[in-house]
C-alpha cells in the first residue's frame, strides 16, 4: 500500500500506539514513525524492538512535523497532554487518540487544539489483557471496527484517517460520541467492571479455601475473568469519565441478575432456559460477526506469538 502519512507521532507506546505502528510498518502507510512514552523503558522498548523510527522525550517534541499524532494514554491523562502538544502541532496535522471513552475525551482535548489542525476522536475495538510496548501485533485490528466521531471535522482529513485504519485491516463507522459512550458501557465497561468484581470475590473466598478458588478454576472463570487482567490505570480513568452510562447499565445488569436469582429460588427451569437460549443466541451471533472465534483462545494466538513485540 501506499504511504498515507508522511510522519506519525504515537503519544503513549502501550498494546494499541504499538500495534498499529506494526502495521504501518508491514503496510507501508508512514513514511516514519517517532514515539514518547512517560517511561524511559517503554521509550527504549520501542527502538529495541524497531516499531518506532526514533523516540522522544517529550511529547511536545514528538509531534514536531507530524500530520498525524496519535494520542494512545489513559483518558484521564488525555487533557494534560493535548495541552502541552497544541503549540508544537503543525497546521494541518490531524489529531486522534484511541480511548474508549469519547464524550470525555473530547471535551478535555479540543479546547487545546490550534486552528488549522484537524482533532478525530476515535476508538479501535480491538486489544487483548496485555499491556506495554512488548504485547503489540500487526493484526491486532483486522477485521475490526474502528469507530470514529468527528463531531464536524474536515471531510478530508476524516477520510485520510478512515484510509489509515482500513490499510490496518478494520471496519471502519461513525458515531455521534454519546451514542458511542452508552454502547461501549454494554460492550466493554460494564463487562470490565463486573470481571474485576468477580476476581475480586474470587480472591475473598481464596482466603478461606486456602486458595481453592484459584487453584481449581475451571474454564469458565478462566475465560470470563481474563479481561480482569487489563490494564487497571486506563480502566480506573474509563470509570471515571464513562461514569453515567456505566451506572445506567450496571443498574439494568442489577436488574437483570436479580430477575434471574428470583427464578433460582423459585425453581422456575422455563425462565432460566428461555433466558439462557436468547443470550447463546446472541453470543453466537458475535462470533458469526467475525468479531471473536470460538476457540478457547478467543483467537488471540498472535497476541503471545511476537518475540520481543
Amino acid at each position: 500500500m501506499s504511504v498515507i502519512y508522511e510522519r506519525v507521532a504515537l503519544i503513549g507506546l502501550g498494546l494499541i500506539a504499538s500495534s498499529m505502528a506494526h502495521a504501518m510498518k508491514a503496510q507501508g502507510l508512514a513514511g516514519e514513525v517517532v514515539g514518547y512514552a512517560k517511561s524511559a523503558e517503554s521509550r527504549a522498548a520501542a527502538l529495541e524492538i524497531g516499531f518506532c523510527d526514533r523516540v522522544e522525550d517529550t511529547a511536545a517534541k514528538a509531534v514536531v512535523g507530524a500530520d498525524l499524532v496519535v494520542l494512545a494514554v489513559p483518558v484521564g491523562a488525555m487533557g494534560a497532554i493535548a495541552e502541552e502538544i497544541g503549540p508544537h502541532l503543525a497546521p494541518g496535522a490531524t489529531v486522534t487518540d484511541v480511548g474508549s471513552v469519547k464524550q470525555a475525551v473530547i471535551a478535555a482535548v479540543a479546547p487545546h487544539m490550534p486552528e488549522g489542525v484537524h482533532f478525530i476522536a476515535g476508538h479501535p475495538i480491538a486489544g487483548t489483557e496485555h499491556s506495554g510496548p512488548r504485547s503489540g501485533f500487526a493484526t491486532l485490528f483486522q477485521n475490526r471496527w474502528w469507530l470514529l466521531t468527528p463531531e464536524g471535522a474536515d471531510a478530508g482529513a476524516v477520510a485520510r484517517l478512515r484510509a489509515l485504519c482500513e490499510g490496518f485491516g478494520a471496519k471502519v463507522d461513525e458515531m455521534d460520541a454519546a451514542h458511542h459512550d452508552l454502547v461501549l458501557a454494554v460492550t466493554s465497561h460494564t463487562p470490565h467492571l463486573i470481571a474485576y468484581t468477580m476476581v475480586g470475590v474470587a480472591d475473598d473466598l481464596s482466603r478461606v479455601t486456602d486458595s481453592e478458588v484459584i487453584n481449581y478454576s475451571a474454564a469458565g472463570f478462566r475465560d470470563f475473568t481474563r479481561i480482569a487482567a487489563s490494564d487497571p490505570t486506563m480502566w480506573r480513568d474509563v470509570f471515571l469519565t464513562n461514569k453515567e452510562a456505566t451506572l445506567d447499565i450496571l443498574g439494568r445488569f442489577t436488574e437483570e441478575l436479580f430477575a434471574l436469582q428470583r427464578a433460582i429460588r423459585l425453581g422456575d427451569g422455563e425462565h432460566l432456559h428461555a433466558y439462557f437460549t436468547r443470550t447463546r443466541a446472541i453470543r453466537r451471533g458475535i462470533i458469526e460477526a467475525g468479531q471473536d472465534t470460538a476457540a478457547p483462545d478467543f483467537g488471540r494466538v498472535a497476541a503471545a506469538a511476537p518475540k520481543g513485540g
